[in-house]
């Protein structure tokens, strides 16, 4: 008696459900995309490609041993309250701390810097400064 042969089933080809869902997220980006609201033509944007990533010349720098230095100068907590710029808010500082700095010891400095006169202090890091 011979076997008979079942039928094959078409298989589908699995590429198909791919390419609908490409599809899909193209169509969803260019709805989000036509969505954003564009920049006005007649602005131009600041080229910053050559800007060199350095403090500004007010900055405190604070050093691993607890010594803050301002424009390569040693000085006080005082005297970097008095030479900071002061803003709408009142005195901002800005404070590069060395890497090795502990944390109780800039903790200290800034609780020092906000007694002295500065309403707020800034810690400027590394990505910062690129």
């Amino acid at each position: 008696m011979p076997l008979s042969a079942k039928p094959r089933r078409a298989q589908s080809e699995p590429t198909i459900a791919l390419i609908n869902i490409v599809f899909l997220m193209l169509i969803f980006f260019m709805i989000a995309g036509a969505l954003a609201p564009t920049l006005d033509d007649e602005i131009k944007l600041i080229a910053t490609d050559n800007l060199d990533g350095r403090a500004p010349p007010n900055t405190a720098v604070l050093r691993e041993d607890g010594a803050l230095y301002l424009r390569g100068e040693a000085v006080t907590v005082e005297q970097a309250v008095a030479a900071s710029e002061a803003g709408e808010n009142g005195r901002d500082i800005r404070l590069v701390a060395d890497r090795a700095v502990p944390a109780n010891l800039l903790m200290e400095r800034v609780g020092e810097l906000r007694a002295a006169g500065a309403t707020s202090v800034w810690l400027v890091t590394e990505r910062g400064l690129e």
